[in-house]
């Protein structure tokens, strides 16, 4: 792999415009405080401003800083887990519910681009999840029998045979094929997000990290970078860089990282070869790929080349592992030039479910969406919003107990990932 050029930036970001925000001055008292400036920060406020609501926004560095701008741009159905785990952990009516949930997410996502008029190449091209060994392919053709008896949900089983009709691959042996869910231009969407969020009439607010948070009279005080704010209200909505700001919250999350490249354009029908359909891909390893092409024909190639959030060097390092393993599924990819490479920070949750909810000392919040955060956040972003607001809002995420470590061996510092990768590693190669 070429490094000389290689450029340690989002392309998403690199490619998306900043959006459009009104100078406020700073207010000295809000209905709502929202921390994080990502998707379910800029659903809430927006559903919030469109009440009536004075909602302020804050961010630490600038609108769709941290994930929302360096994911796959994938709008997914479904969760984490196979839907067949969901029932066994939390039993069918409500594995019904959370799935049902995500189909809405991806529908609210296609609805707010449309009503908002947000260029974000949104599109309903669905996805492939891949089987990386035979007995993956077996357990995908059972979890769509189960889609569709217990689900009503539709999909498509694509034997290794038939494969090279959905993606020019030998590396995998069949797929599922999901039509309902989406892909589109992250930061385009974040961006747009941002700017709809503005014209509701949110305050928005970047480069203004909140220090801390006080109890006080019923209400809270916000210590900010720009001074005290008041509040009758606070979500938190920083998902993988949750902190000791709220620690409550910090030790139901684990912070992990996920690292992304971006080739050089590829030639059209080499494109088109790899992707005809333009899916959303990725496979059934723990030590997953994801990758789809870019609407200007880059394979945005990603996947866990690190468990830990980014550092000096591992976004370099990185790059060369998934340039690599890019070659591996496509070995007519191994020449191609890496133009762009970076690195996020997801998180999961100890029950790889999304969490919604309001901690003991009154906080609201939304995250832990475990890489299926583009829809699901969106959606429990807006929810939330509107739960805030005064409406009753159906959500079986908001009802879930929201699980840490056992025995406080967790306290937002991951001091397990090494174990946790090596053991996912080792669960690969045995699998």
């Amino acid at each position: 792999m070429t490094v000389a050029t290689l450029r340690e930036q989002s392309y998403w970001s690199a490619t998306a415009p900043a959006p459009q925000i009104t100078e406020r001055t700073w207010p000295q008292r809000v209905d709502v405080a929202i921390v994080g400036g990502g998707y379910t920060g800029l659903a809430a406020a927006r559903e919030l401003a469109r009440r009536g609501a004075h909602v302020a926004v804050l961010e630490a560095y600038t609108f769709g800083w941290g994930a929302s701008s360096r994911n796959g741009g994938m709008a997914l159905t479904g969760l984490k887990e196979s839907m067949s785990a969901t029932i066994r952990r939390f039993g069918t009516e409500t594995a019904r519910a959370l799935f049902r949930t995500s189909l809405e997410a991806v529908a609210y996502v296609e609805r707010l681009v449309h009503e908002e008029e947000i260029d974000c190449e949104f599109a309903r091209c669905g996805h492939l999840e891949l089987a990386w060994k035979p007995s993956h392919f077996e357990a995908l053709q059972r979890e769509a029998e189960l889609l569709e008896r217990v689900f009503g949900h539709h999909v498509h089983v694509i034997p290794r045979s038939a494969l090279h009709t959905e993606t020019a691959t030998d590396y995998y042996h069949g797929a599922l094929l999901d039509e309902a869910s989406g892909g589109l231009h992250p930061a385009k969407y974040a961006s747009g997000l941002a700017t709809a969020a503005d014209r509701a009439g949110a305050w928005l607010f970047e480069r203004c990290r909140v220090n801390a948070i006080e109890r006080t009279n019923g209400a809270f005080a916000l210590q900010t970078t720009r001074g005290t704010l008041c509040a009758n209200a606070v979500l938190i909505a920083t998902n993988g860089y949750t902190s000791s700001l709220t620690p409550e919250i910090q030790r139901r999350v684990i912070p992990i990282g996920s690292y992304i490249i971006a080739t050089d354009p590829l030639p059209a029908e080499l494109a088109q070869a790899i992707s005809p359909k333009r899916r959303m891909m990725y496979d059934t390893k723990h030590f997953l790929f994801y990758y789809r092409l870019s609407s200007d024909n880059r394979m945005i190639f990603g996947g866990r080349a690190a468990f830990f959030p980014e550092g000096p060097d591992t976004v370099r390092k990185s790059a060369a592992i998934l340039h690599k393993s890019m070659s591996q599924v496509y070995p007519q990819l191994a020449h191609a030039r890496v133009e762009y490479a970076w690195g996020g920070t997801l998180a999961f949750t100890f029950d790889l479910i999304p969490h919604a909810g309001q901690t003991r000392d009154g906080l609201y919040y939304a995250l832990g969406c475990g890489g299926h955060g583009v829809a699901l956040l969106s959606y429990l972003g807006a929810c939330m919003g509107c739960h805030i607001a005064g409406e009753k809002v159906d959500n079986p995420f908001f009802t879930l107990p929201f699980p840490t470590a056992p025995l406080g061996l967790y306290d937002g510092r991951p001091w397990f990932l090494p174990l946790v990768g090596a053991y996912y590693r080792l669960r690969d190669w045995l699998a």
